[in-house]
């Protein structure tokens, strides 16, 4: 009676089956190659219930999908393989593989993943623990580390960049030194601990009508109990150092300017440390936030470099004298100055208009501009026949025995074809 009532009491519930954690696998020693005919230790500790424990099959054992005949929690092997173990309860273990070798040269790594911070520690081991001498190791075809003789190469703080393959080399005396041998390359992968923070603004219900950042990261499920400080600094300059707290509240006279803001977690030990992106505070000097300017003018897409908005100005018109622009291959009959204006480059919706009194003076002045334009044209020709008469030098000479006229009037020879009657008038 007492038995059964025992039974009862010790059967664990449906729930407590549900939460049960995987068991932890591990490999002793800890290195995942092997030579041939060498035995490792696997051991698995996980939740057992105590009825379980007063019976022999408490542990599930399995290599590949074969289930292995012992039931403890700890058993030797020595075939190659993925190895996994399982409590009465709980979910299957995380995998092992363990590989086997028959070359000379091996290199080992720790079984179990390597997280960023922690020490990456490789053995290159000889047959059956012979010396290994003139030792070199490779990380992806690249020698890092050489030894007299075999030394583990230790890398103290891991980091992502240390992942890669690796390989090593050297010489044996077996029973005079061998030429250099190499190992086979081994896949070694750099866990991260946690990921690259990042840096937001609480919703104004969070933060309780203040401006409170937080700096968000993920620990990796292995090691979520990891502890995390968090540090704050506003462009290059700490406004927060390092603290348990993830959370830095803005003060108010900060809060209400245009800043940058980045935050950083590391480790206690400061061995991993990471850094958010830029976080831009929207405050006053934010371009949501301007004022919309009454000219009509395009709106600014960037601030300036002072953090003030681009501004748009019409050209100011020039009052100065009038001037010609030139036109290029064109009659200049139909173009008009205003007495005291200067023609500007822009659209026309900007230019002021004429008022009645500038239009009569425009009206003055048209005659006077096309009689100007009718000797431009006459004084042009002259130049172009007197060009043709230089090429000649007979009518160059006939033109330099052309009698001195009046400056009020010059008249070149009629019997030259070429010449023509140029009078200069004194009103003009």
């Amino acid at each position: 009676m007492w038995t059964l009532a025992a039974f009862l009491l010790l059967i664990p519930s449906c729930g407590q089956a549900a939460t049960l954690e995987k068991p932890v696998l591990s490999l002793h020693p800890p290195w995942t190659t092997i030579f041939k005919g060498e035995r490792v230790t696997l051991r698995c500790d996980g939740y057992h219930p105590l009825l379980l424990e007063l019976r022999p099959i408490n542990t599930l054992w399995y290599l590949g999908h074969v289930l292995l005949p012992s039931h403890k929690k700890s058993i030797e092997v020595q075939a190659p393989g993925v190895y996994r173990c399982q409590t009465r309860g709980a979910p299957v273990s995380d995998p092992i593989h363990l590989s086997v070798s028959n070359d000379w040269l091996i290199l080992q790594v720790p079984y179990a993943p390597v997280f960023e911070g922690e020490p990456l520690v490789m053995r290159c081991r000889g047959w059956y623990d012979k010396v290994v001498y003139k030792l070199h190791y490779y990380h992806d075809g690249q020698a890092v580390r050489y030894f007299h003789s075999s030394t583990n190469y230790t890398v103290l703080q891991a980091r992502a960049s240390d992942s890669g393959h690796y390989q090593c080399s050297g010489t044996m005396r077996i029973p005079v030194e061998s030429a250099p041998m190499f190992s086979s390359k081994v896949a070694v992968t750099v866990q991260e601990l946690f990921q690259t923070p990042v840096l937001r603004t609480l919703s104004p219900q969070e933060a309780r009508g203040r401006v409170v950042l937080r700096c968000e990261t993920r620990l990796h499920p292995q090691k979520r109990d990891t502890p995390l400080q968090f540090a704050f600094y506003k462009y290059s300059r700490p406004v927060r150092r390092f603290d348990w707290g993830s959370d830095y509240t803005v003060p108010e006279p900060e809060a209400a300017e245009l800043e940058s803001y980045w935050c950083e977690a590391a480790t206690a030990a400061r061995s991993v440390r990471k850094r958010s992106p830029w976080l831009q505070l929207p405050g006053r000097g934010s371009v949501p936030d301007l004022a919309p300017t009454p000219a009509p003018a395009p709106q600014a897409a960037a601030l300036a470099p002072g953090d003030q908005p681009l501004s748009f100005r019409k050209t100011p018109v020039s009052r100065s004298v009038p001037s010609i622009t030139s036109v290029p291959n064109s009659t200049l009959s139909g173009l008009q100055f205003p007495a005291g204006h200067v023609a500007t480059v822009g659209p026309q919706a900007c230019a002021p208009l004429p008022t009645s009194a500038e239009q009569s003076r425009e009206a003055a002045l048209q005659p006077k501009v096309d009689l100007l334009l009718r000797e431009m044209q006459q004084l042009r020709g002259l130049l172009s026949r007197v060009v043709l008469g230089f090429k000649d030098p007979q009518t160059f000479r006939k033109f330099t025995e052309t009698p001195e006229t009046p400056s009020s009037h010059v008249t070149l020879s009629p019997g030259t074809p070429e010449t023509t009657v140029v009078e200069g008038r004194a009103d003009s």
